[in-house]
């Protein structure tokens, strides 16, 4: 089968779903060489989906990239869907389409929350990984999830934390922020649910980037905000979702098994200034995983979208290929 791709967009050669037996069905599609080395690609998010940008991290001439929408997000159906979608599940979904493509090993690569996945993917399928990089290290812990959302903002954007936190409060004095955004990402009025979204979303995006956006928090809920703004973004409901269960996971689960990992050959690439990942995750990990290379890169924040984590990125999983192949 002959790759169809261009410079800037290559296109898949494979495009196809997984069908569960819980009511999801899982789309996936294959990018590169059909004769490269096989990698599997886990989005961020949750709930984010896989983008084109995604494709601009890897070369084609040499690996063949099987770029998965998890459950929810993306173009897997039904979209948007909670019920059933665990982190176990998630990973089941992962090894179905590993062996639905008669792929005996392959590397794996993710960052943020795709990193989540990579981590507890890899400490229960070790024997099927060659190799793995990871971005912006998340643990999925109660203590990250009060520096992304509280102590983060605080500390090196007060201005933006008082805007997120001075709404939630005007509108209800009884809930913490997160628990008053995630209460609205809830209700049943669509206006009320959107706009919640569409906040969070603009949140998490300035505290993503060292050079940030202007603080774009509204004084209330009001309606000029929301058609200003028409990202309708999928995330924010599943983060809420992961975050009210603790995203499926054991206490310290992912960092106390890290010793698993041991014989696999890895990348982390971690940006100095994470303000929603901190960098401590991605020491910790190493410290425990012999067989890491632990990459800081300096000047960098959470998002890989451009710039020098980028091209860290790049530069990590390029090496990683070279050295596994």
């Amino acid at each position: 089968m002959s790759m169809i791709q261009d410079k800037n967009f290559p296109k898949a050669y494979k495009v196809s779903n997984f069908k569960t037996n819980d009511g999801h069905e899982i789309y996936y599609e294959i990018v590169g060489n059909p004769k490269g080395l096989p990698i599997v690609f886990l989005h961020g998010g949750p709930g984010s989906g896989c983008q084109k940008g995604h494709r601009d991290l890897f070369n084609f001439n040499k690996v063949k990239v099987i770029f998965i929408d998890q459950r929810g997000a993306g173009k897997s159906l039904p979209k948007r869907e909670l019920n059933n979608n665990t982190t176990n599940n998630i990973i089941s979904d992962i090894e179905s389409i590993r062996k639905k493509l008669k792929i005996d090993k392959w590397m794996v690569v993710g960052g943020s929350w795709g990193s989540t996945l990579a981590l507890a993917y890899a400490q229960k399928h070790k024997t099927n990984i060659i190799g793995i990089v990871i971005r912006s290290v998340f643990l999925g812990t109660e203590k990250e999830i009060k520096w992304a959302f509280t102590s983060s903002a605080k500390l090196f954007r007060p201005e933006l934390w008082s805007a997120w936190e001075r709404l939630a409060i005007k509108e209800s004095s009884a809930l913490s922020a997160i628990q008053f955004y995630g209460s609205k990402l809830e209700s049943k009025d669509k206006y009320n649910s959107e706009l919640a979204a569409e906040i969070w979303a603009k949140y998490e995006s300035i505290l993503s980037q060292v050079d940030g956006e202007i603080n774009n928090i509204p004084e209330d809920f009001n309606s000029k905000f929301l058609s200003t703004n028409i990202l309708k973004p999928n995330t924010p409901y599943f983060e809420w979702h992961y975050i009210k269960n603790n995203f499926y996971l054991e206490y310290d689960q992912l960092l106390k098994n890290a010793h698993k990992l041991n014989g696999i050959p890895g990348k982390i690439v971690q940006g100095r200034y994470d303000l929603l990942c901190p960098p401590i995750n991605a020491y910790n990990i190493a410290e425990k995983w012999e067989d890491s290379d632990l990459i800081f890169v300096d000047d960098a924040g959470h998002t890989a979208n451009s710039g020098i984590m980028k091209k860290s990125l790049i530069e990590a999983i390029n090496n990683l290929v070279d050295e596994v192949k």
